[in-house]
């Protein structure tokens, strides 16, 4: 089963997997198939976004403590969702999180290979998230507007180069469950009781150190910090926060942000249980793009 979003018919099929996230604004009657990841927890299996929701994510892993285990949709089920999309349309647009990331890239590209009855076009936003969000999100405002798929490539080419995320987190016992760190890295800096700043790096799509502070409300001061140091304080950004049941954190980092630049917002976003279980309750970041070097959308 994958997540279908939105009414109507466009010439084009948008399938992605729920590696992104976008405020519900940003949906509005958007169409597009979204092939869930899946998470296990307890013993119990769920589907991102189909099963288990944000909120109930995020209570349910503060309740037990246990450590989830996610799991990347099989070649096999891209291949279904591909010959049913197909059927309405042969033209799909296949937009994933960062392969860098996830196998989730390579299981798709593998379907895409064996499956002759469709052209398929793969991209890998080489990111997750908010930030895999703008990317999705432009895909389908210019599949909407009728852009023929060269175009589009190019579209969400500028939007990954213009996009960045930051983000940190009270904690880094997840990634290092789930091998996002190393053991030993995240050890000592569990140890020190250092608060990391990450980012994605757009060459291959990995997490990125781009700084760490003493204490979690340090870490927050730090993003907007960190981005002044890359772009002069003033500059007019496209911004929008993402966090993982934390909207007080998100609230000071919309404070911090507004200190030094002048950003044009996007509503927040709930971080998605298959994100979320890799970095546990409590990270807060942001997805920002000077405003003249974000494309205009459709």
């Amino acid at each position: 089963m994958s997540l279908f979003f939105g009414q109507g018919v466009f010439q084009m099929q948008i399938v992605t997997d729920s590696g992104f996230d976008l405020s519900p604004q940003q949906k509005g009657d958007f169409k597009f198939h979204a092939l869930p990841l899946k998470i296990t927890l307890s013993g119990v299996s769920y589907r991102s976004g189909i099963d288990i929701q944000p909120e109930e994510f995020y209570k349910l892993l503060e309740k037990t403590g246990d450590m989830p285990i996610t799991s990347t949709p099989s070649p096999g089920e891209f291949l279904e969702i591909y010959e049913k999309v197909a059927e309405e349309d042969p033209d799909i647009l296949s937009v994933h999180i960062s392969s860098g990331l996830s196998g989730t890239y390579n299981s798709a590209r593998t379907a895409a290979e064996q499956f002759k009855g469709a052209n398929i076009t793969l991209v890998d936003t080489r990111s997750l998230s908010v930030e895999m969000g703008w990317q999705l999100e432009a895909a389908i405002k210019a599949v909407q507007a009728g852009w023929p798929i060269d175009k589009i490539l190019a579209l969400l080419t500028k939007v990954r180069e213009a996009s960045e995320i930051v983000f940190t987190l009270p904690n880094l016992t997840y990634l290092i469950h789930g091998g996002r760190i190393s053991h030993l890295k995240g050890l000592l800096a569990s140890l020190l009781g250092i608060k990391p700043l990450i980012g994605v790096d757009k060459a291959e799509g990995k997490y990125y150190d781009r700084g760490r502070a003493r204490t979690f409300k340090q870490a927050i001061q730090a993003i907007p910090a960190y981005i002044a140091n890359r772009i002069p304080p003033g500059t007019p950004l496209r911004a929008q926060i993402g966090h993982a049941h934390n909207p007080e954190g998100a609230e000071q980092l919309h404070q911090e942000m507004e200190n030094l630049f002048s950003c044009e917002w996007l509503d927040d976003c709930s971080i998605s249980p298959v994100l979320g279980a890799h970095t546990g309750q409590g990270l807060v970041g942001v997805v920002f793009a000077p405003l003249d070097q974000m494309p205009e959308l459709p």
